[in-house]
């Protein structure tokens, strides 16, 4: 076994690229950390996330800090700011996406186990506090990462990472 070479890597990708998975998108609601929001928009390019919502947001993302993580991968996902959770909400709805919370509450199911064959919009919360109470209540739906350890939860960036990841393995099957 070796490592693909660039040449390999990239028919690797034009391979990947061919596959028309369900439309996908993100919203972020009151994201504080620019470096968080960096390493959420190069995983959202990777995975061909086709917007990102960024509702009530606590940072520029045009900041340097936000670049600095992104490596340019900005430049492959739109985004738009909306003031409030309301107006994100309406935003993605409004573009024919159903809302996914992803949060750890009573209801949630395990992400595993959620159907992702029509467009989505996974809903992301604030780095500490998760989801504000309006966006949870009104989410299509609310799913969960099962963890096996003994921390409750992750950081921001790479519990949306696996959820981007969950969500395209649904259409890989």
């Amino acid at each position: 076994m070796k490592q693909l070479s660039g040449t390999e890597l990239k028919r690797l990708h034009r391979q990947w690229r061919k596959n028309e998975p369900p439309r996908l998108s993100i919203m972020l609601e009151g994201l504080g950390g620019p470096f968080n929001l960096g390493a959420i928009l190069r995983t959202a390019a990777a995975y061909r996330v086709e917007h990102l919502f960024l509702a009530a947001m606590q940072i520029n993302p045009t900041s340097t800090n936000v670049g600095k993580t992104a490596l340019g991968a900005d430049r492959y996902v739109p985004w738009t700011e909306h003031e409030d959770w309301a107006a994100g909400a309406a935003a993605a709805r409004d573009k024919g996406f159903r809302l996914v919370g992803l949060e750890l509450a009573d209801q949630a199911v395990p992400m595993h186990l959620a159907e992702f064959d029509e467009p989505i919009c996974l809903v992301i919360g604030h780095e500490d506090r998760g989801l504000s109470k309006t966006a949870l209540a009104d989410c299509d739906d609310v799913v969960f990462l099962p963890q096996l350890g003994r921390i409750g939860s992750l950081n921001v960036a790479t519990a949306t990472s696996i959820a981007i990841w969950e969500a395209r393995r649904h259409s890989w099957q």
